[in-house]
């Protein structure tokens, strides 16, 4: 059987999600984007022009992705709400990533008002996918309230980092029955093959890609890294031992 990521009731092939930040131009966005496989795009409302062709981001983002709007700049739970409206009133589609961040430093997500946001929106029809921090009583709530997947943070946003939050993140993976996507702070395709290998849904990657030397080709090795992390964790890895254990019988033709 073929391996699909199901969410909102959409089949889903590529489990890399991708950013439109940061990129040096829209063509350079647009060939990241292809060369990822990815088929869920995320980008900021405030970054989309209707009124303009060539400064709309969205005439860069491939038709055949699902566009995943995101509440960037939202400090409250009704700032988020009204954003979602708004693009949703505006043809992007009832996907929506939560974003509630108040905290100007670190760029950390206030949980309680992306709960609060998360529950308003499911019931109005949104497919909601909450940016939080990985804590597992407000992953239980967000279920609760119809988030459609929930979205820890590896590390930071923007910072490439990696998995700081490893074990909270695996602590999700074992007690919510929602698709885990790890979002932010991945820096390597490394470590998104090891967020997969881990049990992770799904991983989303922005500031890695477009900040590479070569975007595209980037893009092209978080795919792969993705799609081998995924393999591993299907093919179930065998355990790890304290002690060295011979691949090979140390007994036989030498007695």
């Amino acid at each position: 059987m073929e391996d699909l990521l199901k969410i909102g009731g959409v089949d889903l092939k590529s489990r890399l999600f991708v950013g439109t930040g940061k990129f040096s131009s829209y063509e350079v966005m647009k060939n990241a984007i292809g060369a990822s496989g990815s088929q869920v795009v995320t980008v900021a409302l405030r970054r989309i022009d209707l009124e303009s062709q060539e400064e709309n981001v969205l005439n860069f983002v491939p038709k055949d992705c699902v566009l995943l709007p995101n509440t960037s700049g939202a400090r409250t739970a009704e700032e988020a709400v009204r954003i979602a409206r708004i693009a949703r009133a505006a043809g992007c589609g009832n996907w929506i990533k939560i974003e509630v961040i108040s905290d100007n430093k670190y760029l950390l997500p206030d949980n309680y008002e992306t709960i609060k946001a998360t529950e308003i929106l499911a019931k109005e029809g949104f497919i909601v996918l909450p940016y939080m921090n990985p804590d597992l009583m407000v992953a239980k709530r967000l279920k609760e309230v119809g988030a459609a997947a929930v979205m820890p943070l590896g590390a930071p946003i923007g910072t490439n980092r990696g998995l700081k939050t490893k074990e909270m993140v695996r602590i999700l993976i074992d007690e919510i029955d929602l698709p885990i996507i790890v979002d932010a702070g991945i820096g390597k395709p490394s470590e998104a093959a090891e967020a997969m290998e881990m049990g992770a849904a799904a991983v989303l990657v922005n500031t890695a890609i477009a900040t590479a030397g070569d975007p595209a080709t980037m893009a092209r090795a978080f795919d792969l890294a993705v799609q081998a992390g995924r393999m591993a964790y299907l093919s179930r890895p065998g355990a790890t031992k304290l002690y060295a254990e011979a691949s090979s019988p140390l007994t036989g033709f030498l007695e």
